[in-house]
């Protein structure tokens, strides 16, 4: 396993300032996940640290070793990519023990390793077969068995699913998960995806502009969002952002303030059918638009004051668009953001 920091990690391209002084550590043995938009820089980020870009200020040590220019070959770190880059005139047994046949391993090590890796993949039956035989998630678990045939201390890994369909996707985020509980090493992985995010990661890192904007278990980037950005990023559906009269109305002393923005998440948002709670609090009156049945869950868009808002409510009970209510939501689940910072005024 391998302790990682980065310090300080500047990288530009042309006047494309890619990565603005990015400061992270990684413990030993821990599942970290990079999620940002597109361009946000966390592909860069990893790509640093395999070898591949060389930062133009900074420094990257793992257990304490300075390697920022180190050779990429030098470095113990293997990385599974959004392309497989499979060799199409080899078979499976041979693309998983390619990199261990170029370290001159023995053919009785390279069989026996990579026999291990495919059982624990679930591909030992496909080991003679050649990537155009494969189905996508086959591919895939062989580009992960060729990694992780290394024996590296850290695995990169660089939006792996995203050529993937949503079933595919969802089986093999929990074989990688799974994968992790299994090996010692430290792995990063980088997603557009929250979904991705936040159900795989131990601590996820949230990256926007080349900055880190907030980073922290999945529940408390869910929970306590730090600003706007990652409270409207992280999440599906996203956070409800209520202006106006409503907001003033709150019981809290930062509502008063001019320019804030109450947040609260669409199951944070309840029918006001029954008394209201201590720590409730009602916002007034709701028209339906329009439902969407999500299976156990609807979710309900309407109007409020003018603005949209989304709530889950359970589809058991129907509703129909231009049918009026009042809602209420819980105080302990919801949040006010300053609309010119964008910082979370209650952490």
């Amino acid at each position: 396993m391998a302790h990682i920091e980065f310090s300080q990690i500047t990288k530009s391209f042309g006047r494309s300032h890619i990565l603005k002084g990015i400061d992270l550590e990684i413990a030993s043995g821990e599942f970290l996940v990079l999620v940002g938009p597109s361009g946000c820089g966390k592909s860069t980020l990893l790509r640093t640290l395999a070898g591949l870009e060389t930062p133009d200020a900074g420094a990257i040590r793992v257990n304490g070793q300075d390697i920022t220019r180190q050779e990429p070959q030098n470095r113990d770190v293997s990385m599974v990519f959004q392309n497989y880059a499979l060799y199409p005139h080899m078979n499976v047994a041979e693309n998983m023990g390619f990199s261990l046949h170029l370290q001159k391993k023995s053919k009785t090590e390279i069989a026996n390793r990579v026999r291990e890796i495919a059982q624990l993949l679930q591909i030992d039956h496909l080991l003679e077969r050649k990537p155009k035989e494969l189905s996508g998630g086959q591919r895939q678990r062989v580009a992960l068995g060729r990694a992780l045939a290394r024996q590296t201390s850290i695995v990169l890994f660089d939006e792996p699913l995203s050529n993937l369909d949503a079933h595919l996707r969802s089986q093999m985020r929990v074989e990688i998960k799974r994968l992790h509980q299994k090996i010692n090493s430290t792995m990063i992985y980088v997603t557009h995806d929250q979904m991705e995010a936040t159900t795989m990661g131990d601590r996820i890192a949230v990256l926007k502009d080349g900055v880190v904007e907030q980073i922290g278990t999945p529940s408390e980037i869910y929970h306590q969002p730090k600003n706007i950005f990652i409270a409207s990023f992280i999440g599906s559906p996203e956070m409800n952002f209520i202006e106006g009269a409503v907001v003033g109305q709150l019981p809290w002393p930062e509502a008063k303030k001019p320019g804030q923005l109450l947040g609260v998440r669409p199951e944070a948002i309840k029918v006001s059918e029954g008394p209201v709670l201590a720590q409730e609090w009602e916002l007034g009156d709701y028209q339906v638009e329009l439902s969407e049945n999500l299976g156990g869950q609807t979710m309900l868009h309407g109007s409020l004051q003018g603005q949209t808002v989304r709530l889950l409510v359970d589809s058991a009970k129907e509703y129909h668009p231009g049918q009026k209510m009042k809602l209420k939501i819980d105080l302990t689940k919801a949040h006010l953001f300053d609309k010119s910072s964008g910082l979370n005024q209650r952490l």
